[in-house]
């Protein structure tokens, strides 16, 4: 599907897109309450900086590989036809280019500026987006987002490495808290985007299970999800602002998680379904918990 004429504001938006701000945004909110968390405080406002650049580089450089490798099912859904690839906008050849550019960059930075392991863990969750999700896993099984979600977890290690310089038990609390997460999440917006996933032949669970399995599975993760949560209190040692947090928002999500299995239990109809109110509280979820993160001991200082 090809475009008119482009304007370089057009070409600088296109390439902005490719990198998928919002997914940005996400990764970056589980970086820097991480780094707070760590520092027991407010971390060198340099290292942040750093680790927030860097950290930006290297998921707009998977997000950019991901759009190249994808822009076949890109051009026939409805939820990304419009992106730069599909309209012509960026070549496949440019596309690749800037996404390898920005992995470059990306590890430039950290290592330069934040330290060699937060470096390696940035490279390690790039190349796992690309080659393990997006070409491995995302066209062959239903387990796709479970697994290849894995690489979105790494900014909770990335953001403690960078203030400490080790892995320790509490990011990988924090780790898993995102890996739990990501299968409601991301399934709600599946579960919307259904019949786009199904014309592409991409075998997302709600393309090839009934909205009540999905909404089942969806329950099951978000239970564990909580729990994991809650961990978080024993193993690091929080305050009580942090659980009573966790517990809280937890069950906010909990209560919509089950609402939505009930009403896809009752219906195939996804206006009855209504899976984005999901999508939505889950994102509010992650959110409001890893400002609690960073809150927690500010507040008992």
């Amino acid at each position: 599907m090809a475009d008119g004429p482009k304007t370089w504001r057009d070409v600088v938006a296109a390439y902005v897109g490719l990198t998928k701000p919002r997914v940005i945004e996400l990764l970056l909110l589980t970086t820097v309450p991480v780094m707070f968390f760590a520092e027991r405080g407010i971390p060198a406002l340099g290292l942040v900086a750093a680790t927030v650049v860097g950290g930006a580089l290297s998921a707009g450089s998977a997000s950019a590989y991901n759009c190249v490798y994808d822009r076949d099912i890109d051009e026939q859904m409805r939820r990304t036809r419009r992106r730069a690839l599909p309209r012509h906008i960026v070549s496949p050849v440019s596309a690749l280019v800037f996404a390898t550019v920005l992995a470059v960059l990306s590890t430039v930075v950290l290592a330069l500026w934040v330290n060699y392991l937060s470096a390696a863990l940035s490279v390690l969750a790039n190349a796992f987006y690309v080659f393990v999700y997006t070409m491995l896993l995302k066209r062959r099984t239903t387990q796709n987002i479970v697994w290849g979600g894995l690489a979105g977890c790494f900014p909770a290690l990335i953001g403690w490495t960078a203030v400490t310089g080790e892995l320790a038990w509490t990011p990988v609390v924090l780790f898993l808290v995102v890996f739990f997460w990501t299968p409601p999440h991301t399934w709600a917006l599946a579960l919307r985007y259904r019949e786009d996933y199904r014309n592409v032949d991409v075998p997302m669970l709600p393309v090839v299970k009934p909205a009540a399995e999905v909404g089942r599975q969806v329950v099951v993760y978000s239970w564990v999800m909580v729990a994991t949560s809650l961990l978080l209190w024993p193993v690091a040692g929080t305050s009580v602002v942090y659980p009573v947090a966790a517990a809280v928002l937890g069950a906010v999500f909990l209560v919509e998680a089950h609402r939505m299995w009930a009403r896809a239990r009752s219906s195939e109809v996804l206006a009855e379904i209504n899976p984005m109110r999901l999508f939505h509280a889950s994102n509010l979820y992650l959110s409001l918990l890893f400002v609690a993160v960073a809150l927690d001991p500010l507040l008992v200082r």
